[in-house]
């Protein structure tokens, strides 16, 4: 196992001595740059980080970032391990039956990777034949289960480890978020490869954008995180910690 940091991020309510509510925000223990991803040092760093603490600081809320498996981080909350999930979940109807969501906090497409000239389109023709590597439990198994019937499907339990089997040649395409296959198409492993194009859209499956996921029923928690996701966008806070990461806004429409 590794031996995997906790990250607190202290938030101090404006003008009071009082002690902010203290909740366990739960992210995927796998890293996911740009998103979240441990350092040298064992801290968390990345853009969702960093929005968990800009947003916990505008709902006045002492928040721990407390790593959990992905396969295992629905269960945790609904079992009280945590109290919130920020871990590029998206908002769909599978997932609303079991948990609730707060709107939604960036929304960008849903890309198909391949080998640079691979000649491969993001439609079932285009992939027939070929095998599709997608992370297990996440919006892209749905989605190419149920798209993509003419290609071989395999899973993996990171999308780096997708990403890593695209450049050794073991499977022909990979599907996952823009911005995650963005950052490994920066990095020397990714000079392979290219992105060929975004898949249809479904948002039954896909979902509504990613949004705070959190406990049914925990209504005053989850108007906590709205207003708060509310006001960053609206004071700027929010273009401010995205500019370091990204070109163009990724809040969505």
């Amino acid at each position: 196992m590794k031996n995997l940091m906790l990250t607190t991020i202290a938030v101090l309510s404006l003008g009071t001595a009082a002690m902010a509510e203290t909740i366990k925000v739960g992210i995927a223990s796998e890293p996911y740059p740009p998103f979240a991803s441990p350092d040298a040092a064992g801290n968390w760093v990345g853009w969702e980080v960093d929005m968990i603490g800009a947003v916990c600081k505008a709902a006045e809320l002492d928040c721990v970032i407390t790593p959990v498996a992905w396969d295992g981080i629905i269960p945790s909350l609904t079992s009280g391990q945590i109290d919130a999930i920020m871990a590029s979940m998206s908002i769909t109807a599978d997932r609303m039956q079991t948990i609730d969501f707060s709107d939604k906090y960036y929304n960008t497409p849903t890309v198909v990777m391949t080998a640079k000239g691979s000649g491969i389109a993001p439609t079932d023709e285009g992939l027939k034949g070929k095998i599709l590597g997608v992370q297990v439990s996440t919006v892209h198994q749905d989605y190419a289960q149920t798209h993509f019937k003419d290609a071989e499907i395999k899973l993996y339990q990171t999308q780096d480890e997708a990403n890593q089997d695209l450049v050794a040649g073991r499977i022909d395409a990979t599907q996952a978020d823009s911005i995650a296959l963005d950052a490994f198409l920066k990095t020397d492993a990714g000079a392979c490869c290219e992105i060929v194009g975004a898949v249809a859209d479904d948002k039954d499956i896909l979902g509504l954008g990613v949004g705070v996921g959190l406990r049914k029923g925990d209504d005053a928690l989850k108007a906590k995180f709205n207003a708060a996701i509310a006001k960053i966008v609206a004071d700027g806070t929010y273009e401010k910690v995205s500019a370091p990461y990204f070109a163009s806004s990724i809040y969505g429409g």
